[in-house]
């Protein structure tokens, strides 16, 4: 069976949030089961790992859109090196840019590339059994393959989507629809939502089967989704939630080579307060504290405009008896109003941007993970922290449902519901309880590290999926 997944991110090549961890493992995971070929389509990004490797053109042609002609470039990477076929599309003027978001065109982006793939396929004949569309960026391939007739090569080929973030919808208005491939109009109907073209809603209407990235999220989906309800509710029949797994290659603190100790799941306790020892020593951090941190940007979505409400309280609330650190980016008036927390309290450290090597030591070093989400639609950070040996604090809502049960029903993590600073500050207050029962901590450091989050079991539930 033949697999290509489609999308704007994949790590380690260009990262912005999970759907880069998901598809950079999926089809590595994917591609250790038997007659199973899965590749990645991505767009090519000025990154150093562009920059790094050796990749060749395998195919150069021409698309048409509206009055412009584009170049096409598909370039394969020579040596595997990801655990699968990494193919790059670069499009000059519009693919071959530094970043994957942020651009006034990125209507027209998303478009041409999901073109420019068609069109690579098509001209040189490769019919897959499976295209695997990540999120709305490439929503509106199952359309195109069905309904334009210069992929008429594709018609048929079954497409999978999946819904990493219903949040983000890629609404845009009519007049894009000149730089369509040529399409038959009376099937402007699929292509409509409430008098946009919703690349999500194309999406779900268009493709063979459709997924959330968790069960919770997928049932949160029929009762609030951002306008689609009624579409999803109709389109339930293929329907389908599927937990993320993480790369446990990656993630291991045996070998990770980011941390300044590795440590495996004996002498956990001993290896995490090494790490912590020296993380706390980098930031000018109190060791002897419980280290609570958070990890990601600074959206509301990851309620992320409480952390500085979470901060001063939790502080001024325990005496300052605990350390807390934030690395992340986004929001500018988040960034400004944690920059001048930091300035007041000396056990709160704050680092500003994308780092991949030092989320790696924070979730390492800390006691705790703070995920005070308003939406998390699979969330990948609780499972690492989990397979680091450290105990997550997080709202009960999506994928945080799943996949972090409260240690009052036998679990190894502390679950809050209401979506404020003063629901997350009271989980504080329990986990600094639970830090300073004799014991105990150690117990829930090796529980943790004991769940199975690896790729092998949501790989294997994807294939059923393509197989059915």
């Amino acid at each position: 069976m033949r697999i290509f997944n489609l999308s704007m991110e994949c790590y380690p090549v260009a990262k912005v949030g999970g759907l880069a961890d998901v598809v950079g493992a999926l089809p590595k995971y994917l591609n250790k089961i038997e007659g199973i070929e899965a590749s990645v389509v991505m767009p090519w990004y000025n990154k150093p790992f562009v920059h790094d490797h050796q990749f060749e053109i395998i195919f150069d042609g021409w698309i048409h859109q509206h009055d412009q002609t584009f170049q096409v470039q598909v370039m394969k990477e020579r040596s595997k090196s990801l655990g699968f076929d990494l193919y790059l599309v670069k499009i000059p003027g519009l693919l071959d840019r530094d970043n994957p978001y942020g651009y006034w065109d990125e209507s027209q982006q998303f478009l041409a590339f999901q073109h420019g793939v068609l069109h690579w396929l098509t001209a040189m004949q490769i019919r897959p059994d499976i295209l695997h569309c990540h999120d709305y960026h490439t929503g509106l391939v199952p359309f195109m393959v069905e309904h334009c007739p210069e992929f008429s090569f594709l018609k048929g080929v079954k497409t999978i989507g999946t819904i990493h973030n219903g949040e983000y919808q890629g609404q845009m208005r009519w007049d894009i629809a000149k730089y369509f491939p040529w399409f038959d109009g009376g099937k402007w109907g699929l292509l409509d939502w409430n008098g946009y073209i919703n690349p999500l809603a194309t999406m779900i209407k268009c493709c063979h089967a459709f997924n959330a990235v968790s069960g919770g999220y997928m049932d949160e989906l029929f009762q609030s989704f951002r306008g689609l309800e009624s579409l999803v509710q109709q389109e339930y029949a293929k329907a389908y939630g599927i937990i993320n797994g993480i790369d446990t290659e990656v993630w291991d603190s045996e070998t990770d080579d980011f941390l300044d100790f590795n440590y495996g799941k004996e002498d956990a306790s001993t290896g995490k307060w090494k790490n912590k020892k020296q993380l706390c020593e980098e930031y000018n951090l109190n060791p002897d504290l419980p280290l609570f941190s958070f990890i990601g940007r600074f959206a509301g979505e990851k309620g992320a405009d409480f952390l500085p409400e979470i901060v001063s309280k939790s502080i001024q609330q325990t005496q300052g008896s605990l350390n807390i650190i934030v690395l992340g980016s986004g929001d500018k008036n988040i960034e400004n109003e944690l920059s001048e927390l930091s300035y007041l309290y000396s056990n709160f450290a704050l680092d500003v941007g994308y780092k991949e090597f030092l989320s790696h030591k924070i979730y390492a070093s800390s006691d705790f993970l703070l995920m005070p989400s308003r939406v998390e639609p699979c969330g990948l950070n609780q499972m690492y922290a989990m397979r680091y040996g450290t105990i997550p604090i997080v709202r009960y809502t999506g994928g945080l449902r799943d996949t972090v049960q409260d240690i009052s029903t036998g679990g190894s993590g502390i679950n809050f519901g209401e979506a404020s600073a003063t629901a997350a500050v009271e989980a504080m207050h329990r986990g600094l309880q639970i830090y300073h029962v004799e014991g105990l901590m150690p117990k829930l450091v090796q529980s943790n590290m004991s769940f199975d989050f690896s790729w092998e079991k949501s790989a294997q539930l994807y294939l059923d999926l393509y197989r059915k």
